[in-house]
């Protein structure tokens, strides 16, 4: 991580969070395919189990992509939280990764695609991107209601499995299977952690805050994207259209034009 995001970490507080223990588990190419919702185990198997971890980098989250011998790879992941004052779209990102050829990761909460249907719609049938859930509520995914950057988590195992089932539910009207899921603040509890792997769903950490919750300038966004080690998962957002994020991704994008540089999904595929 470069020295600007190490510096800005602690100010993302809308999407991501600081970094906590660095126990990282890298994404494998295959994935589980998924039976039915109703097949998958209801609140009442987690009843009572006490959460013993919480942060944002637990046993159980995935951190870092698969790498390939002789070419750096990096995996781009940009947050919709909605709500108020963020559901915005940041068409010049979109736009910029569009004219690179970039293949991203989108993770949309309900009530940013709530407020941006048709944008939604583009984006799903765009081969560039996949669609991966940002919750039903963009809430910390706990089964207590711990609390990160004084935003309340979800407070019971039903709570939990609703704030990814729910946003499953309306992604899949998109015609996306979402199979990756990042909270918001990406903060969870163990036991919420062991609620989503038994739901076949993969926790996306990160490597790289690249823009601080989108209060970076274009000059921090691209420094980080530019040092991201070879399989790193960089963090930003594309909501807020007036910050700097998407023009320190075209800088970025401009800077490592002539490098071997892999811009992967997050099980390691490309478009």
């Amino acid at each position: 991580m470069s020295v600007a995001a190490a510096a800005g970490v602690s100010a993302l507080a809308g999407c991501a969070s600081s970094r906590e223990t660095a126990v990282t588990e890298t994404a494998t190419i295959t994935s589980t395919s998924r039976e039915t919702v109703t097949a998958y185990a209801g609140p009442e198997r987690y009843a009572g189990r006490a959460p013993v971890l919480f942060g944002s980098s637990l046993p159980g989250i995935v951190e870092t992509v698969p790498t390939v011998p002789g070419r750096r790879t990096i995996a781009l992941t940009f947050d919709a939280c909605g709500g108020p004052h963020g559901s915005g779209v940041d068409q010049q990102l979109v736009d910029t990764l569009r004219q690179h050829s970039v293949a991203a990761t989108l993770f949309l909460s309900a009530s940013w695609m709530r407020a941006n249907p048709d944008v939604t719609r583009r984006l799903a049938a765009d081969p560039l991107f996949r669609l991966e859930n940002h919750g039903t509520r963009h809430l910390p995914l706990t089964v207590n209601g711990a609390a990160a950057y004084g935003i309340p988590g979800t407070a019971s195992p039903a709570e939990a499995i609703a704030e990814i089932d729910g946003n499953r539910a309306l992604l899949a009207e998109y015609g996306v299977e979402s199979n990756w899921f990042r909270a918001g603040t990406a903060h969870y509890d163990d036991v919420a952690v062991e609620i989503a792997r038994g739901r076949d769903v993969r926790l996306a950490g990160y490597t790289v805050n690249a823009d601080f919750g989108a209060t970076a300038t274009p000059s921090q966004v691209a420094t980080s994207i530019v040092d991201a080690p070879d399989g790193a998962i960089v963090l930003a957002h594309m909501n807020h259209p007036h910050s700097g994020t998407a023009d320190g991704v075209r800088r970025a994008l401009e800077h490592l034009r002539g490098e071997a540089v892999r811009f992967t999904f997050l099980d390691g595929t490309l478009p």
